[in-house]
């Protein structure tokens, strides 16, 4: 059992949940609780390093046994010292290490989300979340986003960074990626709050990508300029703005809605 916090595993594990730079440098991420491991074992992504708590809760020692039965190695770690490098307050008692999985878009996509900017790790998840779950081709970021492999991206997505392609991307590259796309090019939507045609006067059908700025400042300069044309969602009640991932699952359904009436 690993007891000590010095423990190069401990370290290791310490280390890719607090330092982006480690997570870039390893092309690796942790994952933390039951539902998560099991998401990356269905999509077939292999556990790089796997620790369970010696006090675990029942279903992650239900996980941790059938793991061990497919001879995957599992570290225990004592109960006190799991506490102390798990990123939830009340902890399952197990984690694991993997591998980033770095996806091509389909050739044929139609349907992007582009994260202009987005700084809050909650919002980001569910954005991912959100994407995964409108069937978006892949989500593009900007590079001022928070990074979305960090602990709370990670826990916020549940288990979409194992369902879609996730690029990083300047606005040039995304203004190139949408103007060559081979069938028709893409128009670049761009959300806003105060002005543009309201979003079901739009056609979401075409290809597109769809453009979601921070809830604190919008989208950017360059998304602006970038924009073939820009959408609102229409509020009658009395509010300045829509939290980001609120406002982003609204637009996503809206293109569900024309692509499948």
């Amino acid at each position: 059992m690993i007891t000590s916090i010095h423990n190069p595993k401990i370290q290791r594990v310490r280390g890719l949940m607090q330092q982006r730079s480690r997570r870039e440098e390893e092309q690796a991420f942790v994952i933390e609780g039951a539902r998560l491991i099991q998401e990356a074992r269905l999509s077939g992504v292999a556990l790089d390093l796997v620790l369970i708590s010696s006090q675990p809760s029942p279903r992650a020692a239900q996980l941790a046994d059938d793991l061990a039965a497919k001879r995957i190695p599992i570290e225990e770690v004592s109960a006190e010292l799991f506490k102390r490098i798990a990123d939830t307050e009340n902890p399952q008692g197990i984690l694991a290490i993997v591998r980033q999985q770095p996806r091509d878009l389909p050739p044929d996509w139609d349907f992007l989300v582009v994260a202009d900017n987005l700084r809050d790790p909650g919002n980001l998840g569910t954005l991912l979340r959100t994407s995964a779950a409108a069937a978006a081709d892949g989500l593009i970021l900007t590079p001022e986003c928070v990074d979305v492999y960090s602990p709370k991206v990670v826990r916020a997505a549940m288990g979409a960074h194992f369902k879609l392609s996730i690029l990083q991307k300047k606005w040039e590259e995304i203004i190139h990626l949408c103007r060559s796309r081979a069938a028709k090019p893409a128009q670049i939507l761009v959300s806003e709050v105060e002005s543009g045609t309201p979003c079901w006067q739009v056609d979401l059908r075409q290809p597109l990508a769809l453009v979601i700025g921070s809830e604190a400042e919008g989208v950017s300069k360059d998304a602006r300029q970038a924009a073939d044309q820009r959408l609102m969602i229409p509020m009658p009640g009395q509010i300045e703005s829509l939290n980001a991932a609120v406002a982003a699952g609204i637009l996503l359904f809206e293109v569900v809605r024309q692509r499948f009436s």
